[in-house]
C-alpha cells in the first residue's frame, strides 16, 4: 500500500511532463521564424535607388554623431573658452566652484553662440542641398568644410601654419585653399592653447597681486602658521564682485573670435 502510494504521484507528474512537452513541441513545429535577408540593389520597379540613398544618409548621420565629440572640441572655440575659464577658477583659488558640469556647460553654450553663423552658412550651403537632391555626398562635404575652414583660418597664426607645412614636407601652399585639413587642424588647436594660456596669465596677475599682499602682511604680523589662501579668498571674490569679473571676461572671450 505504501510503495502504491508512493509511486502514484510520481507516475502523475511523468504523465504531465510528456503531455507539456508535446504540446511545446506542437507548438514549436507550427510556429516558424521568418527568414531575412539584407541585400543592396537595385528593384525591379526602380525604388532600390531611393533605399539605397536613405541607406548612405543614416550612415552619414550616425559618422557625424560618432565624430560629433571631437568636432565639438578640437574644430570650434570650445578648447579655448575651456582652458580660460578653468584657469579663472584656479586663479580664484575656489578649488571646486564653480563645478565641472557648469564650467563645461557654460563652455558649451557659449560655443553654440560663437559657432552659430558658422552653422548656419554650413547649413544653407551644404544640409539644405543635400537634403533636396541638389547636391551629391562629395559636394556636400566639401560646401560644409568651406565655413568651418574659413573659421579656423581666422583664428590660426602664420607660423603655426608653417611649421606643419614644413614637417608636412609639401610644397608651399599659394593660398588658403592649398592647405589640407589635415595640417589647419593641429595647427588650429596648437594657436587656440596659445591664446587661451595668454588670456589666463593676464587673468592671474591680479589675482598673484593680493595672494602677495596678504602673505606680506602675515609675515610683517608673524602669522606665518596661518596659510595667505584663508585670508586672501574673500578678498579675491569681492574684487572678482566689484568689477563683474565673469561680464568682463565672457565679453572678451567673444570678442577675441570676432
Amino acid at each position: 500500500m505504501k510503495k502504491n502510494s508512493f509511486f502514484f504521484p510520481v507516475i502523475i507528474i511523468l504523465i504531465l511532463f510528456i503531455t507539456i512537452n508535446g504540446t511545446e513541441k506542437a507548438r514549436a513545429d507550427e510556429f516558424q521564424l521568418p527568414s531575412i535577408n539584407l541585400e543592396i540593389g537595385t528593384a525591379e520597379n526602380g525604388e532600390g535607388g531611393d533605399d539605397l540613398v536613405l541607406s548612405l544618409r543614416i550612415l552619414l548621420l550616425l559618422t557625424i554623431l560618432t565624430l560629433a565629440p571631437a568636432i565639438l572640441i578640437m574644430l570650434t572655440s570650445f578648447t579655448r573658452l575651456i582652458i580660460v575659464l578653468s584657469l579663472i577658477r584656479n586663479a580664484l583659488a575656489t578649488q571646486h566652484m564653480p563645478p565641472n558640469q557648469v564650467i563645461i556647460g557654460l563652455a558649451i553654450f557659449l560655443t553654440i553662440f560663437i559657432m552659430a553663423p558658422v552653422w548656419q552658412a554650413v547649413n544653407t550651403d551644404a544640409i539644405q542641398p543635400y537634403l533636396n537632391n541638389e547636391i551629391g555626398t562629395e559636394m556636400v562635404l566639401e560646401r560644409a568644410a568651406g565655413p568651418i575652414r574659413d573659421f579656423m583660418f581666422r583664428q590660426t597664426r602664420e607660423k603655426d601654419l608653417a611649421l606643419f607645412v614644413e614637417m608636412a614636407q609639401i610644397e608651399r601652399p599659394e593660398n588658403r585653399d592649398d592647405i589640407p585639413l589635415y595640417i589647419l587642424i593641429p595647427s588650429f588647436i596648437i594657436s587656440e592653447l596659445k591664446t587661451a594660456f595668454q588670456i589666463g596669465f593676464m587673468i592671474y596677475i591680479p589675482f598673484v597681486m593680493i595672494d602677495m599682499v596678504v602673505a606680506s602682511i602675515l609675515m610683517s604680523m608673524g602669522m606665518m602658521m596661518l596659510p595667505p589662501v584663508m585670508i586672501s579668498l574673500p578678498f579675491k571674490i569681492l574684487l572678482f564682485i566689484l568689477v563683474d569679473g565673469w561680464y568682463l571676461i565672457i565679453e572678451t572671450l567673444i570678442k577675441t573670435f570676432a
